[in-house]
């Protein structure tokens, strides 16, 4: 009898594609007669959009982005994990997570996918870079706006991480976040992140408006003149000599007003489809590459960046990646959770432009918070 055959989306990149893999060609070896798992590949931006309802009609086994998590438990494209999994197991996955990314996934009741990835906005540099124009990295975002003036900063500014950034200047001013059901954020707070975030980026080379964090990290690793990034989502291949020939540095986020920056939580989760065609085979393999052994071994021998904290505490982990994890743990254990209720996608997709906007061309802040507010109102009557 031929084995089943479970098929798998994720995103186009090292970190998203290698991994599982590689994880499903040892699962297979283990399971020669019961079980193939061929994983396919999307867009880092159709990642972000397209929705999971469309995704679980076609594909067992899917990588989601925590935000998906309030669509997952209003609509029955899921399985519920905790009616699958063994409680000492997802216990075990609440243990170790890094910061909030186990919890980031339950939402209504149950838990909807498991953090096989754990990522936030971080810093990264070019060491070869700072020796050679006599450069500090930036402590304060004062400093920040100092070597930016210079030209030696870049950062990642299409529509969804113009918002993430959006978000964390936010938080960095002394705002609260989607605690109203009118706006996202008090008004004059708004406003100061919407300023001092479009003063960063006007700093900065136009490509950023056109660049997400790979393509910003793929700039800095080619060229001899991108020397800082103050927040991009980490991605620990670009710390690797065998991954590019100049590898990047990655730390915390500068001090606004004395206070540590708090980027917005990213990363990813594994989910299975309610219309999965062998629901104990992907149950099976999900538990692998989210267990202890696989996170810690395999998985992040591939190039992935493990949701189980162990790894990113592991010396001979932080040794092979100049020591990525251990830097930027903490940034991961403060960051801030996105909303997750079912019409949070929709006006992700729409404020993103929004800020993009406001950054790029300029105008009134006031005006561009008002649309955000109105986006976020509408949201909810979705």
């Amino acid at each position: 009898m031929a084995p089943a055959t479970l098929t798998g989306i994720t995103w186009n990149h090292t970190r998203g594609y290698l991994p599982l893999v590689a994880t499903a060609q040892r699962f297979g070896e283990l399971h020669p007669e019961e079980v193939e798992i061929i994983w396919q590949k999307r867009s880092l931006q159709e990642f972000a959009d397209q929705p999971i309802e469309l995704l679980a009609e076609h594909f067992d086994l899917l990588v989601i982005d925590h935000p998906f998590a309030g669509r997952a438990a209003a609509l029955p494209v899921l399985l519920p994990l905790d009616q699958y999994l063994p409680v000492e197991f997802l216990a075990d996955q609440a243990a170790n997570s890094v910061g909030i990314s186990h919890a980031s996934y339950f939402y209504g009741g149950h838990q909807w996918a498991l953090a096989i990835d754990a990522a936030t906005p971080v810093s990264s540099y070019r060491p070869d870079l700072l020796e050679r124009y006599d450069l500090m990295v930036p402590e304060t975002w004062a400093e920040l706006l100092a070597l930016a003036r210079r030209g030696f900063v870049t950062l990642p500014a299409i529509p969804v991480d113009s918002l993430m950034n959006f978000y964390m200047l936010c938080l960095g001013l002394g705002g609260k976040l989607f605690t109203h059901a009118e706006q996202v954020v008090d008004q004059e707070m708004g406003r100061a992140a919407l300023e001092q975030l479009r003063e960063l980026v006007a700093l900065c080379d136009p490509a950023c408006f056109e660049r997400n964090p790979i393509r910003t990290y793929e700039a800095m690793v080619s060229r001899d003149d991108l020397v800082y990034c103050p927040f991009a989502y980490g991605y620990v291949n670009y710390t690797r000599h065998e991954y590019t020939r100049t590898p990047l540095h990655f730390g915390g986020l500068v001090t606004l007003g004395g206070q540590r920056l708090r980027s917005t939580l990213g990363g990813t989760g594994l989910a299975i489809s309610a219309r999965c065609s062998n629901i104990d085979a992907a149950v099976a393999y999900a538990q692998f590459v989210a267990g202890a052994e696989c996170q810690t071994g395999m998985y992040l021998a591939q190039g992935g960046q493990p949701g189980y904290r162990t790894a990113w505490t592991d010396p001979h982990a932080n040794a092979s990646c100049g020591n990525f994890f251990q830097q930027t743990l903490p940034t991961l254990d403060q960051a801030y959770l996105r909303p997750r209720y079912n019409g949070y996608i929709p006006f992700q997709d729409h404020a993103g432009p929004v800020v993009h906007a406001y950054l790029r061309d300029g105008g009134k802040p006031s005006h561009a918070l008002d649309q955000i507010n109105q986006l976020y109102r509408e949201s909810h009557r979705q």
